[in-house]
């Protein structure tokens, strides 16, 4: 019976919505999360939507928790036919201010943890001719200024995703990418970054957007369902995606305009404190 998926970062935001969102068509979810009580409330929602499942704790960035979880989907479902890699975290930053250590939290957690849930899942998935669906973000195709280990490690996602759409043909598994834009969510409950300026110039755009994580999760079940491999929600992000492909350079010199604002704001703000 295929029927079965596996979502982390599922404690909360996007990643409780999609478990929502699947299980009001009866799917089986394995749940996993950083967040105890988060996976305990998303699960509860799940089953008065309609569908069940199991939690289990999982840290994206050991292997070893994800191979559990793969072992237990095993156990409890008899096999998976379609893992979400969620889990992710904010950040940013100027690239000056970034630490090494600011890089290897977000590659290790937003780039390896997809890599490493891909890696402990595909025997599964190739039996069950399941499919992947990646969560990037539009940081992924856009760049935008102030969050470079964001970016690279999204692209990252997205490089991932192309690969195996082409390795993985062959053996039946299907991928999709998705790269929302910013949208209503509690990521920034997670951000780590230099300035306090620079979180609440993030916090504001996410204000900002109209678009839930419960549209996204609508959004992007359908189009799993219609085969797209490039998942693009918002419709601003549809069209800068458009811009960028016909004339990148546009879109760099924007970019730099941008940054030039942040960092007239960012000084601002600090002699406003020294003062």
């Amino acid at each position: 019976m295929s029927n079965r998926m596996m979502i982390t970062g599922a404690g909360s935001g996007l990643g409780r919505e999609l478990a929502l969102r699947w299980a009001r068509e009866d799917w089986r979810l394995a749940l996993s999360d950083v967040n105890d009580a988060g996976l305990a409330e998303t699960l509860r929602l799940v089953r008065e939507a309609g569908g069940d499942g199991f939690t289990l704790r999982c840290d994206v960035r050991d292997y070893s928790q994800l191979t559990a979880l793969a072992q237990a989907c095993e156990e409890k479902f008899g096999g998976i036919d379609i893992i979400i890699n969620n889990a992710g975290v904010a950040s940013g930053g100027f690239f000056a201010e970034l630490s090494l250590e600011d890089w290897d939290w977000q590659l290790a957690i937003n780039l390896m943890g997809v890599v490493k849930g891909c890696k402990a899942f595909l025997p599964l998935l190739e039996r069950s001719r399941g499919r992947i669906v990646n969560i990037a973000s539009m940081a992924a195709l856009m760049q935008g200024p102030g969050m470079s280990n964001y970016n690279v490690a999204k692209a990252g996602v997205v490089a991932l995703s192309e690969s195996l759409l082409a390795e993985l043909k062959p053996a039946h598994v299907g991928v999709h990418v998705v790269c929302p834009s910013f949208f209503q969510t509690n990521l920034l409950d997670s951000f780590r970054g230099p300035t306090p300026a620079m979180k609440a110039q993030v916090g504001k755009l996410l204000e900002s957007s109209p678009i839930t994580a419960e549209f996204i999760a609508d959004y992007i079940f359908k189009a799993v369902a219609a085969g797209e491999f490039m998942i693009l929600p918002h419709e601003q992000g549809r069209q800068a995606w458009a811009l960028k492909q016909k004339n990148p350079q546009l879109l760099y010199d924007e970019m730099t305009l941008m940054c030039e604002k942040m960092r007239a704001k960012a000084a601002g703000q600090r002699e406003a404190k020294t003062s």
